[in-house]
């Protein structure tokens, strides 16, 4: 009798109506949300955190001490970083600026006050720039914080420095055996 109790409990234990965490109230990503007057759920953490994982507050932020941006990034860049952040950019950046960074997605027709920038020509700014502009949301777009850790938003600065340089690279820039499958392709 005593194990058919402790049944019934343990069955009991995953049904909803007794569990009140799943009728607390609460915001989804992406959804609107009534708590907040913007009615924006996303939320930003505020400018103040920074990542405690990271013992380098310039690593963590992508500012320099005095508040600028950096102007490179402070890691090494490898070819397994520019793959981790090719698949982000494709999974969180390409929706809006697109695949190659030109800003031409069904998401970038459909925001008519302010469409998402081409980031292959904004090749000017900073590599930290992009790197806060991740972490803090810039305009309509929201902090990624919560979803990229360090290393991937600088992985996937890495990937979007080498998007631009593509972008714009000259036949001649490739290297001998690149060039010569270009040049196969294009005949």
């Amino acid at each position: 009798m005593r194990a058919l109790s402790l049944a019934v409990l343990a069955l009991l234990a995953g049904c909803e109506w007794i569990d009140p965490m799943m009728h607390q109230p609460k915001v989804k990503p992406y959804r609107a949300s009534e708590f907040y007057p913007d009615q924006i759920a996303m939320r930003a953490p505020p400018p103040e955190v920074v990542d405690l994982a990271s013992p380098d507050p310039a690593l963590a932020t992508g500012r320099n001490p005095d508040g600028t941006p950096l102007a490179r990034i402070p890691v090494a860049v490898s070819l397994e970083m520019l793959e981790t952040g090719r698949k982000r950019y494709e999974v969180f950046c390409a929706v809006c600026h697109g695949v190659l960074g030109d800003g031409q997605t069904p998401v970038a027709r459909n925001m008519s006050l302010r469409p998402p920038p081409a980031l292959a020509d904004d090749a000017a700014r900073s590599e930290g720039f992009f790197f806060t502009v991740m972490t803090e949301g810039y305009g309509y777009m929201p902090s990624y914080r919560a979803w990229l850790d360090v290393d991937e938003r600088w992985a996937i600065v890495a990937y979007l420095r080498a998007l631009q340089l593509s972008q714009h690279a000259r036949l001649d820039q490739a290297p001998p055996a690149v060039r010569a499958a270009l040049q196969k392709e294009t005949r």
